[in-house]
């Protein structure tokens, strides 16, 4: 544990604030919704590093109905006094100048997920109205900031609470404009470090729909592993590791299920490395030399036919977790989302390696499951290589089941960046989507046939989907581990399904495609689900009608126009719609409404495809019956006729 010296000595001053306000997305993301989500793990963050060092045990994070957000720990405190050499108290500092944090003193933390203290300033930065109260030696006190300038210098206040840090702050929206703060996005953040920080008792309040959820974990990794793969069939059990080596504290834990997908999540200081980094190199040439001298030794595979990690990764659930101190902690860009520092690769393969060098041989019937996993994996990639170079004489398999003239109608445009693809359900839809288009910039392309699920399905099955191989013809940017986003002929591929629930499988069934196999295009925004309407209202009277995509927007339709005489059409599909219809309410960019597919969090995207397109029914039928409702309640147009 550090030196429990954490006074205004502590803090050290760079520099000011100007420049987060002129460019935001350098210090938080981007000036969207993950962008305001930023500002709430960088308060965050602050707390769980008085966690991580041990001087908090509680986190209550609650989202007010005013729109403003707080976070309180029980740690320590900010320090209060002033800064040696400053006019301002140490609290002060820390939310008006980059770079000023106690995280910078070897004596207040050993490790940090605030790299470089910018995160408390940059909050008060891009709020309008922040406040903050400390508890330090049962006396409270109490500092408040407008635009980021002292409006209430640091000053004693009747005891609040024992001792903590209670930071509230209000987001000033012309840096996030329409963004709001998502209840479940946050929570699923702090419930992921309830895992990484075991016994932390963390509490997320939502004062506007009464909500609240605690998270506290006592098994730390294992229970991660058993919350992600929860509808999985597993073939071996959670197994967790921890151990310190020149000052870095690696742990990390391991299961494989049946799937076919894996789901590999690393940290470090509890702050997620959605891009890697250095550690994740490790632990990956960790899994791949223990599994395949093992394979070797146990006569599974021959020396020359040697796994590579896109075999070993298939069914496997991975967390690693490190804890550097900061003068050895080195990130790739500001938003922390790649780890840089170069020992932390040594360090980690060489604990892992010994680590699953010892599991293997210690548990040699689960061992077996996963090598025959693996070795599985490794001749389907075999044989769809053989395939590749096989049809790369006689047309490629994709090509013999895509015929371009008789399925995909394409735009003029050659520019990718301006064209859109529509897929569209059935040839009744796609006719029309054909008629109504602007053929200078969107292609269509009709799905006649079952969309395979590819959540169940094994690789070759899947490229002989004939709907699943014209669409990645039509994308032109490959497939599964050759796909590279950069090559797709489209910015923007939009679903356009009926509004009923075969529509909305087919809708799930392409999303899981594109989740498993195209992923970058979700990730790229590229991927979109077109909303049709559900009505179409005709005032004949007026010489005028409406569209309602749904009971609500119908209901304030009819009770604007209560006097008027009025005529409803229920779009059953598609296919109801002529071409012009169908270029009004769906496809003109100027009056559309589509969604944009988004991943704004690994591990519950991760559980929700496994849940609902995977081979667990009684976990799909439990998630179904806790929430969706069935009730026909709300169907206004039964109850107007």
């Amino acid at each position: 544990m550090p030196n429990n010296l954490y006074t205004a000595e502590s803090i050290k001053k760079l520099k000011g604030l100007e420049a987060v306000r002129k460019r935001p997305g350098m210090y938080i993301g981007g000036a969207d919704i993950h962008g305001l989500h930023h500002l709430v793990a960088e308060i965050v963050d602050n707390s769980i590093d008085e966690a991580l060092a041990g001087y908090a045990s509680e986190i209550t994070v609650t989202l007010h109905s005013d729109l403003s957000v707080s976070v309180f720990d029980n740690g320590r405190g900010i320090p209060v006094e002033k800064v040696k050499g400053e006019s301002k108290t140490a609290v002060e500092l820390v939310f008006t100048e980059l770079h000023a944090g106690g995280k910078f003193s070897s004596d207040s933390y050993k490790t940090s997920g605030g790299l470089h203290g910018v995160g408390s300033s940059v909050v008060n930065a891009l709020s309008s109205k922040l406040e903050v109260i400390v508890s330090r030696n049962d006396k409270s006190y109490k500092t408040a900031f407008i635009q980021d300038s002292i409006v209430e210098k640091t000053h004693e206040i009747p005891l609040q609470f024992k001792r903590g840090t209670l930071v509230r702050f209000w987001p000033d929206y012309k840096f996030f404009k329409d963004a709001r703060l998502n209840f479940s996005t946050i929570a699923e953040r702090l419930k992921e470090s309830s895992f990484l920080v075991s016994n932390l008792k963390i509490t997320i309040i939502d004062e506007i729909k009464n909500h609240k959820e605690v998270y506290q974990s006592q098994k730390g990794l294992e229970e991660f592993l058993d919350f992600i793969n929860g509808s999985k069939s597993v073939i071996s059990k959670p197994v967790s590791y921890k151990e310190t080596l020149k000052n870095i504290e690696v742990e990390f834990a391991f299961q494989y299920s049946d799937d076919y997908s894996s789901i590999i999540l690393s940290f470090v200081n509890n702050v997620k490395t959605i891009d890697g980094g250095s550690h994740e190199a490790g632990i990956k040439s960790a899994f791949v030399k223990v599994i395949n001298d093992y394979a070797f030794k146990e006569a599974f595979i021959k020396k020359q036919d040697l796994f590579d990690f896109e075999d070993i990764k298939e069914g496997l659930s991975l967390i690693l977790s490190l804890k550097i101190p900061e003068n050895l902690l080195e990130f790739v860009g500001q938003t922390k989302s790649k780890l840089g520092t170069a020992e932390a690769r040594h360090i980690v393969e060489e604990i892992a390696t010994k680590k699953l060098e010892i599991w293997f041989l210690d548990n040699k019937k689960e061992a077996k499951n996963i090598v025959n996993k693996i070795k599985n994996a490794y001749e389907i990639r075999l044989e769809e290589r053989k395939r590749r170079q096989e049809n790369r004489k006689s047309k490629n398999i994709l090509k013999e089941k895509y015929i371009l003239s008789d399925k995909l109608t394409p735009a003029m445009s050659k520019n990718p960046l301006e064209k859109e693809l529509f897929l569209v359900e059935g040839d009744s839809a796609g006719g029309s989507a054909k008629s109504g288009r602007n053929r200078n910039f969107q292609a269509i392309l009709p799905l006649r046939g079952k969309v395979i699920n590819s959540e169940k399905s094994k690789m070759l099955e899947i490229l002989e989907n004939t709907e699943i191989a014209t669409i990645i013809n039509s994308i032109g940017a490959g497939f599964g581990k050759d796909f590279d986003s950069s090559k797709a002929q489209y910015n923007k591929i939009i679903i356009m399904t009926d509004a009923d629930t075969d529509g909305a499988h087919i809708q799930i069934l392409l999303l899981t495609f594109f989740y498993r196999f195209m992923r970058k295009l979700i990730e790229d925004g590229k991927i979109y689900i077109a909303l049709a309407p559900l009505y179409k209202v005709t005032y004949k009277s007026k010489n005028q009608y409406y569209y309602a995509w749904d009971d609500s927007e119908l209901k304030d339709i009819l009770e604007k126009n209560a006097q008027s005489s009025y005529e409803i059409q229920r779009y059953k599909g598609l296919g109801e719609m002529n071409s012009d219809q169908l270029w009004e309410t769906t496809m003109n960019p100027e009056t559309r409404t589509l969604i944009k597919a988004t991943i704004s969090d690994a591990i519950l995207a991760e559980k929700r495809v496994s849940t609902l397109m995977g081979d667990n029914v009684k976990i799909r039928k439990e998630w179904i019956d806790n929430n969706v409702n069935f009730s026909n309640d709300d169907d206004f147009l039964e109850q107007i006729n």
